[in-house]
């Protein structure tokens, strides 16, 4: 596909996200597995729920467009996922476990943020208010989730790792 509008690169940035959330649909199962902290393996089960929810919402807005809902290869969510794969094979200790499984899900969710932040200005942009206010929720449970991930390591987490 060429991307030469803002109404393209939409609909790529679109695809690119959805093939992001489906690929770190598959990861946090693991990621769950690897928790050791009860409310880490809590936040990651809610966050799951959360991301099936995001799946839903995205192909709602490729209805709204009148658009098949299809994800394209996103290196970004794929860099990410190996990465943390990499980091949790490498890691014996628990609390050093749960401390790097907060910093990967933040950096998923940062991408996040950054990716549902554009959309949301592009469908406001583009005359597509029911996608605006779908992408918009999304963006504020990427914030909950990332705010509730740095209130769990601030508290607890890193000081375990750390002791």
């Amino acid at each position: 596909m060429t991307i030469e509008t803002l109404d393209d690169l939409f609909l790529h940035t679109l695809k690119d996200v959805l093939y992001a959330e489906r690929k770190i649909l598959k990861a946090l199962p693991k990621m769950e597995r690897k928790a050791t902290d009860p409310k880490l393996k809590a936040a990651l089960s809610s966050h799951r729920d959360e991301t099936e929810d995001h799946v839903v919402r995205l192909e709602e807005v490729f209805d709204s467009l009148g658009k098949p809902a299809r994800g394209a290869k996103c290196d970004a969510m794929v860099g990410l996922v190996e990465e943390a794969e990499g980091l949790m094979a490498e890691i014996d200790d628990a609390e050093t476990m749960d401390a790097a499984l907060i910093s990967l899900a933040q950096a998923v969710e940062h991408y996040e943020i950054a990716r549902y932040g554009t959309l949301e200005a592009w469908a406001k942009q583009l005359g597509h208010p029911k996608a605006a206010t779908l992408l918009k929720k999304t963006l504020d449970e990427e914030y909950g989730a990332d705010k509730a991930l740095s209130k769990l390591a601030e508290k607890r987490l890193n000081a375990a790792a750390a002791a």
